[in-house]
């Protein structure tokens, strides 16, 4: 779900990677290089696929909640999520990031 990350590859099409090596099927995945934030993935998304009523959604833990508000406020009505299962310390940094960014979201969209 965004675009260019600092290491020089698409973050989504590293995710879509990681999902098709753990047996989701390229067909049900959808890849959005040009969000370059969630707000902007959960609109195209709508855009993409303008009838679907529900998505998973793929991303760190710490920002999983912030990307449900997205996908809902976008018009998708049942957004369910999944996270891989591991801790960095930069997590901490995100929890304390993803704070603020959630209340944005939720007043600011």
């Amino acid at each position: 779900m965004a675009a260019l990350g600092k290491e020089g590859h698409y973050e989504a099409q590293k995710m879509a990677e990681y999902l098709i090596q753990k047996g989701i099927p390229q067909q049900d995945i959808i890849i959005d290089d040009f969000g370059n934030t969630t707000w902007l993935t959960a609109v195209n998304f709508k855009k993409l696929v303008p009838n679907s009523k529900s998505v998973v959604v793929v991303s760190q833990f710490s920002h999983i909640t912030r990307c449900k508000l997205a996908f809902k406020k976008a018009g998708i009505e049942n957004v369910s999520a999944v996270s891989p299962n591991y801790f960095e310390w930069r997590d901490f940094y995100s929890l304390f990031r993803e704070f603020f960014g959630f209340y944005k979201y939720l007043f600011w969209y």
